[in-house]
């Protein structure tokens, strides 16, 4: 849905979906201009049950959004996410996620990550991927008092990313959640871009 071709009959729009469909299997939420259609899109994610992916790539303007972050889909996809702060990212419980441009301090990264291990939050995490983050930078600055292993270079994985699919790495770091799974900080590589990701096996 193109949120800003019809601001105006967005509501109806959405109301008719709502009418017409039980829930919807994914969504792919586009804006081209700058204009606020917040309000629009809280009102679509508070009504429509989505089941499977939510892809948005939307200049959401307020921080203290609204929208009701859909649980347990496959994907979860925010290519703006500046609007994520931490508590909307302990909401967040499906299987890929990727928060690109998000603005979470390194504290709260380092919480996250805490109650990752403790199994507080986001139990269902398989991957996730974060924008233009360097790997020995959020080591020093998220994983300094967190238990972790640097896996050497020459060990080679292969690991599940983001979307279903797969990659090899060499090295990376590791975490372990209390019930033995864990988590891999790698670089991942994908066209002309390189972010963080995480891969829980």
């Amino acid at each position: 849905m193109q949120m800003d071709a019809f601001v105006d009959q967005n509501v109806s729009i959405i109301d008719f979906l709502k009418t017409n469909e039980i829930s919807v299997n994914d969504c792919y939420l586009y804006q081209w201009e700058q204009n606020n259609v917040d309000e629009n899109v809280a009102y679509l994610l508070n009504t429509i049950t989505i089941r499977y992916n939510l892809e948005t790539w939307l200049h959401i303007k307020t921080y203290f959004f609204d929208g009701k972050i859909p649980k347990n889909l496959e994907g979860l996809y925010f290519m703006s996410s500046e609007w994520i702060g931490f508590e909307k990212l302990l909401e967040i419980d499906c299987k890929s996620v990727i928060l690109g441009r998000n603005w979470i301090s390194v504290e709260e990264w380092n919480s996250f990550f805490k109650k990752w291990i403790a199994m507080e939050t986001n139990q269902n995490l398989e991957c996730l991927q974060l924008s233009h983050k360097h790997l020995e930078t959020f080591r020093a600055l998220v994983l300094h008092d967190i238990p972790h292993e640097v896996v050497g270079e020459g060990v080679k994985r292969i690991l599940k990313t983001v979307r279903n699919r797969s990659t090899e790495i060499n090295g990376g770091i590791d975490i372990r959640r209390i019930d033995g799974k864990t988590a891999t900080f790698f670089v991942y590589r994908e066209f002309w871009t390189e972010s963080l990701a995480m891969s829980i096996h």
